[in-house]
């Protein structure tokens, strides 16, 4: 066995990073993804569905950053497995000289990215094998490529949930924030608390993955303290901003999202 990232990969406990992989029509996953996707999709069968409007808010969020923000520097965090419509992708069509930093621990998810950067045809685009809950590492890490006296774009998609209210979430994201320069700005989207979602998310929490915790659109709009949040706020998935393309933006949603710039 060799010692790169895929030996760490433990097929017996489910990675959100490749069921969500699977839901966007992937292929890079294991037989105990696809069971607990099954039990997660008997309770809630939308979830293929957010798992394409979240990449669509993805986009959408990052085009504003780079083509009105002007931002030109971005640090994605629980990037997941690379699919269509990357950070860097969505950034880099807007202006090829704009810098990304992913960050992970799955070892499938860093596996993935040795391949991505070996392809030709990427900026600059870099991976960091690290986790949220260690914030002063990744601002280590990421200050080797990335100019923190010019303004960053933090994006926290679907990973925020994994960190319980003991590893106190907020101030991580502040700590993350807080080296950032002035005009940086803040995207995160996250699962609300309510009986549709959280009946997946017990399905989930019992199948040995990392747990997931639920917030009140209160807790996430906190957030976003010390920023000023963009409007609309912090609203549903396909609500933010939604062009005439946004899927299923008529409709109410689950998950919630909202982008905070640093003044």
């Amino acid at each position: 066995m060799t010692d790169g990232p895929l030996s760490r990969v433990n097929t017996e406990i489910p990675s959100p990073a490749r069921i969500y992989d699977l839901w966007l029509g992937g292929k890079d996953n294991y037989e105990i993804d696809r069971v607990v996707s099954a039990q997660i999709l008997q309770a809630v069968p939308e979830l293929p569905i957010l798992a394409r409007t979240n990449r669509e808010f993805l986009g959408r969020a990052v085009r504003h950053m780079a083509a009105e923000a002007g931002v030109r520097q971005f640090l994605d965090v629980g990037t997941g497995i690379p699919t269509a419509d990357n950070t860097h992708q969505v950034a880099q069509s807007v202006s090829a000289d704009c810098k990304v930093v992913y960050v992970d621990n799955d070892p499938a998810v860093l596996a993935h990215a040795r391949a991505l950067l070996r392809t030709s045809g990427q900026g600059d685009t870099w991976f960091v094998d690290s986790d949220l809950r260690d914030p002063d590492k990744i601002i280590a890490a990421a200050g080797a490529h990335l100019d923190f006296s010019q303004p960053i774009g933090l994006v926290l998609l679907g990973v925020v949930e994994f960190l319980p209210d003991s590893d106190r979430p907020k101030e991580i994201i502040q700590r993350l924030m807080e080296p950032m320069a002035p005009g940086s700005h803040l995207a995160i989207s996250h699962g609300l608390v309510g009986k549709q979602l959280e009946k997946g998310v017990r399905s989930w929490n019992e199948s040995g993955g990392a747990p997931i915790t639920l917030r009140t659109h209160e807790e996430l709009t906190g957030f976003f303290d010390g920023l000023e949040l963009l409007e609309p706020g912090v609203v549903a998935l396909p609500r933010w901003r939604p062009t005439p393309e946004t899927l299923y933006a008529d409709r109410e949603a689950v998950y919630y999202a909202g982008v905070g710039r640093k003044p």
